[in-house]
């Protein structure tokens, strides 16, 4: 079984690519956006080889944007849900399909749940991109 920090690490260092977007492997106590932090949602042993690998993890990338007015928050978070481009959470994920290494592969397989979130009482805009990795 891979190590799922790695795992995380490795995702948040391919996020890292995007310009001026922040990233956490760890969910964070206090954010400063943009931000797409990493959280593991799922994992399904066993799928080949009895323990010898093949595993699936799943996890979520929340990026969260600010809201000072609700246009601009909107475009900044559209160009990171691009599937293309270099603002494309996507095209940043999956530029090293291996995490450095540490899977087999790696692929964003949808977005989901783009709305407003609140932190700490204070709101923002966020979109969630969902994971698979085969390690």
């Amino acid at each position: 079984m891979a190590d799922v920090s790695a795992l995380r690490a490795g995702i948040a260092t391919n996020l890292a690519t995007v310009s001026g977007l922040r990233t956490a492997a760890t969910v964070p106590d206090q954010i400063n956006p943009p931000i797409a932090v990493v959280m593991p949602m799922s994992i399904e042993y066993d799928l080949a080889f009895a323990r010898h690998g093949g595993d699936e993890y799943e996890f979520s990338v929340m990026v969260i944007v600010g809201r000072v007015d609700e246009r601009t928050a909107q475009n900044k978070l559209d160009a990171y849900c691009s599937g293309t481009g270099t603002q494309s959470i996507k095209a940043a994920i999956e530029s090293n399909k291996t995490l450095g290494g540490q899977a087999f592969d790696c692929r964003v397989t949808s977005l989901r749940n783009y709305n407003q979130v609140s932190v700490a009482d204070v709101t923002y805009l966020a979109a969630e991109f969902v994971v698979q990795v085969y390690a």
